[in-house]
């Protein structure tokens, strides 16, 4: 077994998806499987594509156990992410979106900080480098790194602190590592999400928070899934951001065009029931 399952769900990004497979093979830490699953239509399919069979050739050569599934019909990200869940078994679980590139110490990094830690989770907040010149001070202002240990943070509904989101936003994450990181220093800092596209999880505790097994209560155009998922564990474990990032998006369009309906209104009733489920276990 690999010390890290790296989980990519991938829909219409052919290009995407061969840049983020070409980043895992120059990857400094190499102990992990890749499993990939489309929910592009059939007529569109690029997973036996020459750029995607080609870097999944390279990976396996590498000695990775890499797996290409189809997962249909499509019932929104919460359940995609679920049913990529279901297929591992690592200590370790690396959700990667499919339009983003990595530097090649960000794994490394990014598993050093949760074993040390023994958090929920770590992030890296994906730099769109379109931004590289808009230096952001006000949204720079809500940066917080961690004092000591990463501890849980218990919010409630109302006092989820909502602005930490700024850190991640444009560039940010590039601007601060170009300010605080010397000499190889990994900074950790606090969160209230910091997105999906980049964020390796303890999969015993992600699933003790119950995954995102809840995807039934959303409809299938949804977003904020990954929201969810790290409110909930940042209650029970904690979770932080690093920097340096390495991660930058591609610029690629949206895939999810309707955002009406957010995971994070779950919020209130998903924490009372683990926290039920809590006080019941310690009665027992």
């Amino acid at each position: 077994m690999a010390l890290v399952d790296v989980l990519i769900p991938t829909y219409r990004r052919k290009t995407g998806l061969a840049l983020v497979l070409a980043s895992l093979v120059n990857q400094t830490f190499q102990d992990f499987t890749v499993t990939v699953s489309s929910q592009t239509e059939a007529e569109d399919d690029y997973l036996e594509s020459p750029e995607i069979r080609t870097l999944v050739q390279l990976l396996r050569l590498r000695g990775h156990t890499v797996r290409l599934l189809r997962h249909w019909p499509r019932h929104g990200m919460a359940e995609h992410r679920q049913f990529l869940l279901e297929q591992s078994q690592a200590p370790y679980v690396h959700f990667l979106d499919d339009d983003v590139v990595l530097e090649p110490e960000v794994m490394e990094r990014m598993l050093q900080v949760i074993q040390r830690e023994e958090c929920g989770f770590v992030g890296c907040a994906a730099i769109g480098l379109e931004f590289i010149n808009d230096v952001r001070p006000h949204e720079l202002a809500w940066f917080e790194p961690w004092d000591g240990p990463v501890q849980p943070e218990r919010w409630t509904p109302e006092t989820i602190p909502w602005e930490r989101h700024k850190v991640n936003n444009a560039a940010n994450a590039l601007h601060l590592a170009q300010r605080y990181c010397r000499d190889g220093q990994v900074i950790r800092y606090k969160v209230a999400w910091v997105g999906g596209a980049n964020v390796l999880y303890d999969r015993a505790k992600l699933l003790e928070v119950g995954g995102f097994s809840w995807w039934p209560l959303l409809p299938v155009e949804h977003a904020g899934e990954e929201v969810l998922a790290q409110f909930l564990l940042i209650q029970r474990y904690g979770g932080c951001g690093i920097l340096p990032s390495g991660t930058y998006h591609l610029g690629m369009p949206t895939t999810i065009l309707n955002r009406e309906h957010n995971a994070t209104d779950l919020f209130a009733q998903l924490i009372t029931q683990l926290d039920h489920t809590a006080d019941n276990e310690q009665k027992g």
